[in-house]
């Protein structure tokens, strides 16, 4: 079989399956817990450049470069986006809707300014390059395959992990703290705690989908993490699929990655002067078939299931 032919179709569907651990992980927050994070875009920059930083080759012009294996840069991503998560968690969750997006928003562009300016860091505006791939020794083609079925293994992992906690009491939990704080507070239940704990997780996953972006494209810069590109994206994905259904959460990146992915190929054929402007039309297109969805289907395509005790499908 020529995988020759396979090679965007491999592209686009592991980004796809990144996009997917970053709505999963906005889902967590959002859906479950009710957490407007508007900063998704630094705690995926945060996973990205740690990994980075960790499997990359020496350079005298920057700190790190430790060539440790690439899983190692996984599980460290992983674990510092949670670190990170902490802090900010434990000043910004006192805050509500509207107050929480702001919060959120200032830290992820003072990541990202920080990455930016920082070149002994994080390498400034150049950014990182020489990053290792897993499969790295492998044909280009087969490569590419076999990091889209990795990357589609992790994806499946998480929503098996996260479906249990959501049918879990801890999942029921989190969705009446959502509902109704101050019922779920008078019942006993640390609501501080459980918010925080949301949180930090929703954090960890994105931080694990920068670690496998940074990885699939061997490189990072600053423009990498475009607000527009990670948060924007990811809160349309996720509405429209559904928040609170980790099913209406896949089936929301793959529909708006796709739309995205066909809309761009359809754009560059256009003459240059006009192939810039016609960008903006894709974000409209996006808007507006959101608009569509919710007027008719106001809890996207794949509303929230509320499962009762026992209930296993």
């Amino acid at each position: 079989m020529d995988l020759t032919l396979l090679n965007y179709p491999i592209f686009l569907g592991v980004l796809i399956a990144l996009y997917a651990l970053l709505t999963l992980g906005l889902n967590i927050q959002w859906g479950f817990a009710g957490l407007f994070n508007a900063g998704v875009a630094g705690f995926f920059a945060v996973g990205a450049y740690t990994s980075a930083l960790l499997t990359a080759p020496p350079d005298p012009e920057r700190i790190l470069g430790l060539e440790l294996p690439v899983a190692v840069g996984w599980l460290a991503a992983t674990v510092m986006a949670a670190l990170i998560a902490w802090p900010i968690g434990k000043v910004t969750l006192r805050f509500r809707a509207d107050y929480l997006a702001i919060a959120t928003i200032g830290i992820a562009e003072i990541i990202r300014l920080i990455l930016r300016s920082e070149e002994a860091l994080s390498g400034g505006v150049r950014g990182i390059t020489q990053i290792p791939r897993p499969f790295g020794d492998l044909p280009y083609e087969a490569a590419q395959l076999a990091y889209l079925l990795l990357s589609w293994s992790l994806v499946g992992i998480i929503y098996w992990a996260l479906e249990r906690q959501v049918r879990a009491p801890w999942g029921r939990m989190m969705r009446a703290i959502r509902d109704n704080e101050a019922a779920a507070a008078a019942m006993g239940k640390d609501v501080e705690a459980r918010r925080l704990e949301a949180f930090i997780l929703g954090a960890a996953i994105m931080g694990l989908a920068g670690a496998l972006y940074v990885h699939f494209m061997r490189a990072i810069t600053p423009e990498a993490i475009d607000p527009m590109m990670v948060t924007f994206l990811v809160w349309i994905m996720l509405i429209l699929g559904g928040s609170g259904n980790n099913r209406g959460a896949l089936l929301g990146t793959a529909l708006i990655w796709l739309i995205w992915s066909a809309s761009e190929l359809l754009t560059d054929r256009l003459p240059a002067e006009y192939a810039t402007q016609a960008k903006y039309v894709r974000l409209f297109a996006v808007g507006l078939l959101l608009q569509i969805v919710l007027r008719w289907r106001p809890a996207g395509l794949l509303p929230e299931r509320l499962y009762s005790i026992g209930q296993k499908g």
